[in-house]
């Protein structure tokens, strides 16, 4: 299933992703560092969705309480409610 999060408190914008059988694919964000956020969605293709959450979620980004991977984990977690 496809699916669109509104990001907060990251220079991203948006998260776009595909969840297929408890598996993570075709992640992107829109705005942000593009490499580095290309570069994470290479390293979690594929992954189970709960082993995605548990390496990214707190991740911070500078002074922020949160970072584009959290929002990742947080955008997962309302995904498979």
């Amino acid at each position: 299933m496809h699916y669109e999060y509104k990001t907060s408190g990251t220079c991203s914008r948006l998260i776009c992703f595909d969840v297929e059988d408890g598996k993570l694919h075709n992640v992107q964000f829109v705005g942000g560092c593009n490499g580095n956020l290309k570069g994470i969605g290479a390293l979690v293709e594929g992954m189970d969705v709960d082993a995605v959450i548990g390496r990214v979620e707190g991740i911070q980004c500078g002074m922020k309480s949160t970072s584009c991977p959290d929002q990742l984990a947080q955008a997962l977690r309302s995904a498979v409610k």
